[in-house]
């Protein structure tokens, strides 16, 4: 899946020298929590977050008077005095996966999207990646999941073994997420069946040697 698929497209941008206080009723009023900055060809100069806006704010320890006289001066500085400067970007053709690694790694909670002149052509939020997600791993119907544990040496075989215990029962999947780092001998495997009766494949699949945990112990 690619960034182009899920970004934000019909974005609201701003100049650098609107105002702090402009910027902070524009996201609350519309919900972002990060507002690109733009020049006036509509290349990506920098980006602003909720957190810049709140840092920029006046200390909650002043008098009422000396905040309120702060919080005014504030409010009128322009966003290109707290706006991250050349953030990180991705282009469309990058996939999902290599977006949420990004994030990870970088500790951000949004990537602007730009063609190769650096026009902004949209945002990929956490948001955006968690409805991705919800999409691809069908987690939005009713169902269970579990967690079967198995032997991490066993390279073949097992999930085939699984995937027939649970369609013999005629039980519909919405997906499998693998966990490759369990220990040093285990693996976790996570199928999410689309139903709420799993008392027999679960009987099953402990005859078949497999061991099951409740999915919030792992």
């Amino acid at each position: 899946m690619f960034v182009s698929e899920r970004m934000a497209k019909n974005l609201i941008m701003a100049g650098s020298d609107m105002t702090i206080i402009e910027a902070k009723t524009i996201m609350a009023e519309k919900g972002f929590r990060h507002l690109p900055i733009v020049d006036s060809a509509g290349k990506l100069i920098g980006i602003v977050s909720d957190r810049d806006i709140r840092a920029a704010m006046p200390s909650t320890l002043l008098t009422k008077a000396d905040y309120e006289i702060n919080l005014a001066k504030v409010m009128n500085v322009p966003v290109g005095a707290i706006m991250t400067k050349n953030p990180l970007t991705i282009y469309s053709y990058y996939t999902i996966q290599d977006s949420l690694l990004m994030m990870q790694k970088k500790k951000v909670g949004a990537l602007p999207v730009i063609d190769q002149e650096g026009y902004l052509k949209g945002i990929l939020s956490v948001r955006d990646l968690m409805r991705s997600f919800v999409s691809v791993l069908n987690i939005n119907e009713p169902g269970c999941l579990l967690c079967i544990v198995v032997d991490a040496k066993e390279k073949t075989g097992q999930m085939k073994k699984i995937v027939d215990i649970i369609t013999e029962e005629k039980i519909a999947m919405g997906s499998v997420l693998v966990a490759r780092a369990w220990d040093n001998n285990k693996r976790a495997i996570f199928p999410y069946l689309l139903t709420n009766n799993i008392i027999n494949v679960k009987k099953k699949l402990m005859e078949n040697g497999f061991d099951l945990i409740d999915p919030m112990q792992w």
